[in-house]
Formats: structure tokens, sequence, C-alpha cells
């Protein structure tokens, strides 16, 4: 079977590497992939968001299963495309249409979504320029700290959380007025603030039956003890293990289940992963958000924790037969550091050539690579995750850290406390 997996991060390097090892698989595309992915599959040159390249693609290669990796092209409807032509009817894709894509396209439409079905969140207030002055002296009435939200895509950065009332207030008129993440930003969520511990949970669904995947904690902030600016992601682990057998339980009885079965009554027809962004608050989880593919830098340890086929999986998920699956976890605990480029994640530098030594102790996944003139060179904010195994977070954690001494570029930056709070906690 010959696979297309649209997207150029870790994620995406983390689902060929992975797909790459079930006997099933032919032929792995990567488009447009980054300077590691070829090690796996042929990267293809083509931008995502044009489908009609993707669809040429799809033809020459023979193509029989596309993965979409990011969240733009599924909210802008590319399984839409897909699914509206006779000719493609055998296509395999993993990914939801545009409806099912709004749980993460529109934070005001995964709230709504969220009340309809009693699954648990924080209370919230949708912000626009017709109410912003309303809303901005009735935050007076909120404790801080104050959550602020764009309502649609912003590359995992449309999140402000301050303490101040004055810097909300000025945040929230930057972003309604000043349009800080363009149309991502013509509307935003006041949020009341969830204290406690966040927890990221996946399921591959095939809007029927759903299998739970390893679950893992993400650190979005750039600075150690969780400070300064939200990222994408500066490192994950996994497993997480305040997520105990109880909580998993209320996670699956009270979030998981009532959106697959709202999902349903909807009547969105839902094939790809779920993840859902927790927050454990006294042992009792709510959604902080949803997203509609796996997370990033998240992918990278939850994937290696898979000891079942992950393309059997798959299959089974674009077949509508996840009841006929089981699913088997490896015992090992995941960590994966990510180290990104000099001033991420506001302006950044590019170009720098990366010296590689011995990272055989660790899975290097590629974000912002690419090769230029035979030289591997930096390409994005976030560009290399290292992911290290072991029977504890110590060890693994020890492994990404060492790893990382041993690939360099001018201006390499990471965060040294990945972990730092689960090891607190006895982890």
């Amino acid at each position: 079977m010959n696979i297309l997996i649209l997207g150029s991060g870790g994620r995406e390097h983390a689902l060929a590497w992975k797909v790459k090892q079930s006997p099933k698989c032919g032929q792995i595309f990567i488009a447009p992939g980054n300077g590691g992915t070829d090690k796996v599959g042929t990267n293809l040159d083509l931008d995502a968001k044009n489908f009609a390249k993707v669809e040429s693609a799809i033809k020459e290669h023979d193509i029989k299963m596309l993965i979409v990796g990011p969240e733009d092209p599924l909210v802008n409807g590319i399984v839409d495309h897909f699914r509206a032509k006779s000719e493609f009817d055998n296509l395999k894709i993993i990914g939801p249409d545009a409806e099912g894509a709004k749980l993460e396209g529109s934070k005001e439409y995964a709230k709504e979504f969220m009340k309809r079905h009693d699954i648990p969140t924080a209370d919230s207030r949708t912000v626009t320029m017709e109410n912003l002055q309303e809303i901005t002296k009735y935050m007076e009435r909120w404790d801080p700290p104050y959550v602020l939200k764009a309502d649609g895509l912003a590359g995992g950065k449309g999140v402000i959380i301050t303490e101040e009332l004055r810097d909300a207030r000025e945040s929230l008129r930057d972003l309604v007025e000043g349009r800080k993440f363009g149309k991502a930003s013509e509307k935003v969520l006041l949020e009341q603030f969830l204290k406690g511990i966040e927890v990221s949970f996946f399921v591959i669904t095939d809007g029927n039956d759903y299998r739970i995947l390893p679950e893992a904690k993400d650190y979005k902030r750039i600075g150690e003890r969780d400070t300064g600016l939200n990222t994408g992601g500066m490192g994950a682990v996994s497993p997480v293990l305040f997520a105990d057998r109880a909580f998993k339980e209320k996670v699956n009885t009270r979030i998981i289940k009532p959106t697959i079965e709202g999902l349903k009554k909807e009547g969105v027809k839902y094939c790809g992963f779920i993840f859902f962004g927790l927050i454990n608050v006294g042992g009792d989880p709510f959604v902080i958000e949803y997203n509609v593919r796996m997370g990033d830098p998240e992918t990278e340890v939850v994937l290696p924790r898979i000891k079942t086929d992950f393309l059997d999986l798959l299959i089974a998920a674009a077949d509508q037969k996840l009841y006929d699956t089981e699913i088997e976890y490896e015992r090992f605990t995941a960590s994966t550091v990510v180290y990104v480029s000099r001033g991420y994640p506001e302006f950044y530098e590019k170009g720098h050539e990366i010296s590689v030594g011995d990272i055989r102790s660790v899975l290097p996944f590629h974000a912002g690579t690419k090769k230029q003139e035979g030289k591997l060179v930096t390409n994005g904010g976030r560009v290399i995750a290292l992911t290290g195994l072991g029977k504890n977070l110590g060890e693994a954690l020890s492994k990404s850290y060492s790893g990382g001494e041993n690939i360099d570029w001018e201006g390499k930056r990471f965060r040294g406390d990945i972990g730092f709070d689960l090891k607190e906690l006895g982890q």
C-alpha cells in the first residue's frame, strides 16, 4: 500500500517512521516533508493546501491511503474535496471532513458542542468587535488569571494567559481590534482559568468506534518552569502517571465517549484522530481544547509507545472496522525535547548549518530542517525533537538531553526542565 502523508513537521516525520514499520506499507511519500523525512520516504515538493497538486500526486504515485497531518488542510476541506469525486472512492483518508474539523477550527463551535453534550469544560464568553467594550468591563467580575483564546487557527500560539486585568484588556483589544492573528482572532474566547495539571489524550476513530492511544504531557511555554510565551510545544513525555486507571475511566466516560456519540448524533462523519487537551482539576478532567489531528510534539512520544501495528489501526479506521481491533502499549517511558531556533516563537533565524554527531541513543524527528546544497540547515522555529526511551522518566530524559549535546547549530535553544513537574510528583 502506497501512502501519502501531508505535512512538514516532527509529527509527520514520526507518522512516516511508525507507518513504515508495518509489513503492509509500500512506498511512503511526505509532502512537503523536511530534511529528515527523506530517510523514511520520498519527499514531494508540494503545498498541502493546494488540493489540485495533492490530487495529481495521488494519481501519479498510486496512493491508496492519505494521512493528513496538520489542521489547516482539514479545516479548509481537503477531505470533502476528495470525497466529492467518485474516482477517489477507494482512497483511504485519515482525517475528518470540514464539519468535523470545526472542533479545532473554531473554539466557539467547540465550546457550544461541549455544552450540547454535557462535556466538562471551563466557562467562557465570546468576544467580537460588537461586544468588545461590554466584555472589557465585564472582565472585572472574573478572578485572575485571565485566559484569552483566538477562535480560529493560530499555529498553536493563539492563547494568552495573564494575571493582570490591565494586561488582559490590552491583549483582548490587540487580538480583536488589532487582529493579532488575522482572521483567527476576529472572535476571541475569554475563558475561566482552571487550576490543575494538563494532560493530552488521543483517539483514533472511524466515527462509530474508537481506540485510545497512549496519553502524553506537553510543555508549551518557551521558558523553564512554564514561563514566557506559548509555543507549538517544547517537549513531551508519556506515560503520565497521575493519569491513573480511575482518571482514565473518567476521561473515557465523561469526555471521549460523549464526544464520539455527539458527533454521531449531529451527523458528522468523522474518521481520524481526535486530540483532547485536558486539565486535571482535583482528580476530575476538563477539556481545554480539541484538535482534529495528532499533537506535536506529543506524537513523537505517543507513537513509539504503540506496540500494535499502527497501519493496521489506520486501515481499520478508514474501513470502519475499528470494532475488530485491539491496541497494545509498550511498557517503557518516552520523552522528547524540542530544540529550537534563536528567537522562537517570535522572529527566528533560518539557514544555519546543523552539525550532527552520534545520536544513536535517541529517535530524531525533524521539523524545521531542509537540505540545502547538500547540507542540513535550519528552516523553522522548532528544528528537531529528540525522543529518548527508557524504563522510567529519568532514563528517557537523560537520553533526550544527552542526544542534544551531539547536535548543534548557531542559536540552538531548548528547555532544560521537560518533565520537571512530573519528577517532583514522583514519576
